[in-house]
């Protein structure tokens, strides 16, 4: 039998409704069914709570019930364990998740019997250092890591190496770093390229440059990218859309592909020109 975590959409009742249902078919074949403390206070499920340290370990198969917000919080909760993650779409956009509510029960079976595909998509480590010599912190990512201005200062200056070698000093609002499945996240609502998710590169994209350089760079995914705070204006760092830290003059952030990626469950080719396709409602001829 198979440990199942169940990652719900916290604001939308449908998907706690889904989740119960599926939790007791999951049960009722025999399988462990795993939910996070916050999750299961929501839902209901408290006898199937488990602790955030304590989610991965043993897990054989993340399903999320919710948008693509809900597939960032298993990446961030499976971390580096490569735990396959199905998502059911109960969101609004929906770019990684695979199947619909209707189809969660066959979707799950299927994953479960290993009759399914996988599909890697590169994460970004991401690590904070202190110019105080204090300890260094890493996470990963999915989307993209974004360095940006506190919100009383006003821009905020990088100073930005790429393969420990200076390139060059940006006057930003802010800087995001992201992956090519990020690439349709932030990235995208300040005109950077979309990148296909299952391609390994780092994108770079300055949000409200005040120079002329402005455009966005496509590097290598060997690439290590580091953005140091120049100045004494203060800058927050997120991954994923969580605050994770505040940086001032000399503090940097590292970001590089990670070893491990996000393994997506997927039934058949998904050909992203499609999904584009389709969430932007672009016309047949």
């Amino acid at each position: 039998m198979a440990t199942v975590g169940l990652i719900i959409h916290l604001g939308r009742e449908s998907a706690s409704e889904h989740a119960r249902e599926l939790a007791a078919s999951l049960r009722a074949a025999g399988h462990e069914v795993r939910v996070p403390v916050e999750d299961a206070e929501v839902t209901g499920l408290g006898d199937a709570a488990v602790e955030g340290a304590d989610f991965a370990v043993g897990l054989d198969l993340v399903v999320t019930l919710g948008g693509d917000g809900s597939m960032l919080r298993a990446v961030e909760l499976i971390g580096a364990a490569g735990t396959p993650i199905l998502g059911v779409d109960h969101g609004q956009l929906g770019y990684l998740t695979e199947v619909e509510p209707g189809e969660a029960n066959d979707a799950v079976a299927r994953a479960l019997a290993g009759d399914h595909d996988i599909e890697e998509r590169m994460l970004l480590d991401v690590r904070v250092v202190p110019a105080d010599g204090g300890a260094p912190h890493s996470h990963l990512a999915l989307n993209e890591a974004v360095v940006e201005r506190a919100e009383e200062a006003n821009t905020i200056r990088l100073a930005v190496d790429i393969d420990r070698e200076f390139f060059t000093f940006y006057a930003v609002d802010g800087m995001i770093v992201a992956s090519p499945t990020g690439s349709t996240a932030y990235a995208f609502s300040v005109r950077g390229p979309i990148i296909d998710p299952t391609h390994r590169a780092l994108l770079l994209t300055p949000v409200s440059p005040h120079m002329l350089f402005d455009r966005s760079m496509v590097l290598g995914p060997d690439v290590a990218v580091k953005l140091t705070v120049d100045g004494h204006r203060p800058a927050t760092v997120s991954v994923d859309g969580r605050r994770i830290a505040e940086v001032g003059d000399g503090d940097s952030i590292e970001c590089t592909a990670a070893a491990s990626t996000a393994r997506l469950v997927t039934f058949g080719a998904r050909r992203f020109h499609r999904v584009l396709k389709a969430k932007f409602g672009l016309n047949d001829r």
